[in-house]
């Protein structure tokens, strides 16, 4: 017996939908600036962090970035005042996706 006959079974009066079960991802397509975005090495605390700054395009898209560069990296970090705040020196790692992706880097601090 598959799942289909037991949910029958268990509902009767219940009718299935036949909507398509795609799920389409929605890519969201980030502004790309002529200016390079500044990735700069702090010791906040004692701690190393790296930030991220200059970028042009909306704050939805930069908090985007922020969240797939954690996930991508699999650190800490946060967005405040325009800036992402990764925690870690990364700088090099972030600079190489961010280029992949055609933004244009500078590197700024040791």
């Amino acid at each position: 017996m598959d799942l289909q006959e037991q949910l029958k079974k268990l509902f009767p009066d219940h009718e299935p939908s036949h909507e398509s079960e795609e799920i389409v991802a929605e890519t969201h397509e980030l502004f790309v600036q002529k200016e390079p975005m500044i990735c700069k090495y702090e010791k906040r605390k004692g701690k190393p962090t790296t930030i991220i700054s200059g970028y042009e395009g909306t704050d939805e898209d930069f908090k985007l970035l922020a969240k797939e560069i954690k996930s991508t990296f699999a650190v800490g970090g946060s967005f405040k005042d325009g800036e992402i705040i990764i925690q870690g020196d990364y700088r090099d790692k972030i600079m190489k996706v961010l280029q992949d992706k055609g933004f244009k880097t500078k590197r700024v601090g040791g």
